[in-house]
C-alpha cells in the first residue's frame, strides 16, 4: 500500500502537536470502519472512531491518538491493546503520518532551504521511504546508516556525513558512494580524506564550526561550546587554520560551513546567537581568502516536549527568525545570504512514537512504589544518561482508583535502571498491566543494546488503521547467531 498521500487535514491547516488524553468528545472526520473491500486481504479493518473523544490539543501523543472504550488509546486508528497483544511487549509504535507531517512541517518552515532527516535519531529502511518521499535529505553519522539509505535507493547527493572520529569505512564508503557532503570535524581528516578523493574528482565538504554558545538540555548533549569532543573552535583560532587548510587542497571544494549546538534545545535564541557568529566567519573567511562560501548548515537539536506542559521548540518561529537574522546579518556584511541547512531529527521522529510495556511487578518499599516493567535500559537508556523524564499511562482498563506517585523501573540488573520517577498512575495499579509511554520514537531503538540478552523490540508502523511491522523483534536467535566462539 502506498503512503506517500495520506490524508491529515487538521495538521496541515496547522494544528500544534499535541498533554493529556482529553475527554472533550469530538466527531472524527474518518468512517466508523473502511469497507471490506478496501482492505488487503488479512489486514486489520480500521478501529471504529465516529463520535469518539479525541486527544486535547497540545498533547504529549501522536496527533492521531484517541481515547477508546475501557481506557484503551488508538494511534492512526489502531488500539494500543491490540498492537500489545498481536505483537507482545516491548514494542515501539511509530505514527507514519505523523511522522510525514513533521516532515512537511519542517519544509514550510525553511523554504527554500535544505532539510536533512538525522538517521541518529532512528533509521530503518521504511523511515528511509518516507523521508525521500517527502523530500527530505538525510543526515548520516556511520557507513552503516550510509550503507542502509543507499541501498534503499535514497540518492547519494542528498546525504551528509558526519562524525567527529569518521573510521576510513566510513570515508571510504561515503567517497564510494558519492555523498553529496562531508562534514570535516577535525585537521587530522583533512589530509586524510583529501589522499582518498579519486584523482580528477572534487569532494563538497563542509567544517564543523564550535561557535562558543552553550544550549542544550543536559551537559552531555550539549556540543556547541569549546573543550568538548566535537567540531572547531572559533576562539581559539581551530576553525580558522581549518578553512585555510581546506582551501589548500584540490580534491576538496570547500562549500560552507556547519554547527550544531546541542539536543533538545527549546529557544530560539541560541541559533540567532550562532547565526550572527558563523556570518562573522563567513565575512572573515572572504576577506582572507577572498573566498565567499555559498552554504551554512545550523544542525538540528530542535527540542520537542516528553510530558504535559514541558516546552517545545516552536519550528514555524524558528524558520522565521533564523531566516530574518540571516538576511540582516549577511546585508550588513556586504554577503550574499548562503544556503541554509537544518539537521532535525527527534523533533521529526520522537513525538511520532509510543512504547508499550507490561507491568510485571508492583513494589511498595517504605514510602516508594515501584512499577517493574519488561523492558528498561536496553530499549531506553536516555533516563540513565541525562535523566530524561517521560509520562508513561496505563491503557486497557478503566482504573476507578485515584492516582497515586509511583517510580516506573526496568527489569534489567542496574539500580539505575529507572524509565519515569515520581509519575502519576492508578493506585491499583498490578502486573498485566499495559502502560504506554508516548515521544519514544528518537534514541530509543537507535541507541538500544543487548544487556542481559533481553532482546530488542520491534517496531511497529501504524497508519490508516492499519499495523505493519517495520523491524522484527530481535530473538535469542539472533544473538546466539554472532557468537561463534564455540
Amino acid at each position: 500500500m502506498s503512503h506517500s498521500t495520506l490524508p491529515r487535514a487538521a495538521q496541515e491547516a496547522g494544528a500544534p502537536p499535541a498533554a493529556t488524553v482529553a475527554a472533550s468528545p469530538a466527531p472524527s472526520s474518518a468512517p466508523a470502519s473502511a469497507p471490506a473491500s478496501s482492505s488487503p486481504p488479512g489486514a486489520r479493518p480500521a478501529a471504529p472512531r465516529t463520535a469518539t473523544p479525541r486527544i486535547a490539543v497540545r498533547s504529549v501523543w501522536p496527533a492521531s491518538a484517541v481515547p477508546l472504550a475501557r481506557g484503551d488509546v488508538a494511534v492512526a486508528g489502531v488500539p494500543l491493546t491490540e498492537l500489545a497483544d498481536r505483537f507482545g511487549t516491548p514494542t515501539y509504535v511509530l505514527d507514519e503520518d505523523e511522522v510525514r507531517h513533521r516532515c512537511r512541517t519542517y519544509l514550510r518552515a525553511f523554504p527554500g532551504a535544505d532539510v536533512y532527516y538525522a538517521a541518529k535519531a532512528f533509521l530503518c529502511r521504511a523511515l528511509v521511504h518516507w523521508v525521500q518521499e517527502e523530500g527530505l535529505g538525510l543526515d548520516v553519522c556511520s557507513a552503516g546508516e550510509l550503507e542502509l539509505a543507499v541501498t534503499t535507493g535514497f540518492p547519494a547527493e542528498r546525504i551528509v556525513l558526519h562524525g567527529n572520529a569518521k573510521s576510513p569505512a566510513d570515508l571510504r564508503t561515503a567517497l564510494r558512494f558519492g555523498v553529496g557532503r562531508i562534514v570535516i570535524d577535525s585537521t587530522s581528516e583533512i589530509a586524510r580524506l583529501a589522499a582518498a578523493v579519486p584523482a580528477e574528482t572534487r569532494q563538497k565538504v563542509l567544517i564543523r564550526v564550535v561557535p562558543g554558545i552553550a544550549a542544550g538540555g543536559h551537559a552531555k548533549i550539549r556540543t556547541g561550546t569549546d573543550d568538548q569532543k566535537f567540531g572547531l573552535s572559533i576562539a581559539d583560532g581551530s576553525a580558522q587554520h581549518a578553512i585555510t587548510r581546506v582551501l589548500s587542497q584540490p580534491r576538496l571544494e570547500l562549500v560552507g560551513l556547519h554547527c550544531h549546538l546541542g539536543s533538545q534545545i527549546t529557544t530560539v535564541k541560541p541559533y540567532l546567537s550562532a547565526v550572527r557568529r558563523l556570518v562573522g566567519l563567513l565575512a572573515r573567511i572572504r576577506e582572507q581568502h577572498g573566498v565567499t562560501l555559498p552554504e551554512l548548515d545550523l544542525g538540528g537539536g530542535h527540542g520537542v516536549a516528553y510530558r504535559p506542559g514541558e516546552p517545545a521548540l516552536d519550528t514555524v518561529a524558528l524558520g522565521t527568525r533564523i531566516r530574518a537574522e540571516l538576511a540582516r546579518g549577511c546585508a550588513a556584511a556586504g554577503l550574499p545570504v548562503p544556503r541554509l541547512a537544518v539537521e532535525p531529527g527527534r523533533a521529526v521522529v520522537g513525538p511520532a512514537g509510543v512504547v508499550l510495556y507490561r507491568v510485571l511487578a508492583v513494589k511498595r518499599t517504605g514510602a516508594h512504589t515501584f512499577v517493574a516493567v519488561d523492558g528498561g535500559m536496553s530499549d531506553n537508556p536516555r533516563p540513565a544518561l541525562y535523566g530524561v523524564r517521560y509520562a508513561p499511562r496505563l491503557v486497557g482498563r478503566a482504573s476507578p482508583a485515584g492516582p497515586e506517585p509511583v517510580t516506573v523501573v526496568g527489569r534489567h540488573c542496574e539500580a539505575g535502571d529507572v524509565l519515569a520517577t515520581d509519575v502519576q498512575l492508578p493506585g491499583d495499579i498490578r502486573p498485566g498491566d499495559l502502560l504506554a509511554v508516548p515521544v519514544a520514537g528518537a534514541y530509543h531503538l537507535s541507541m538500544a543494546s543487548g544487556y542481559n540478552l533481553v532482546g530488542r523490540p520491534p517496531v511497529i508502523a501504524v497508519a490508516d488503521g492499519r499495523a505493519r511491522v517495520l523491524v522484527r523483534r530481535e530473538s535469542l536467535a539472533d544473538v546466539q547467531g554472532r557468537d561463534v566462539g564455540l
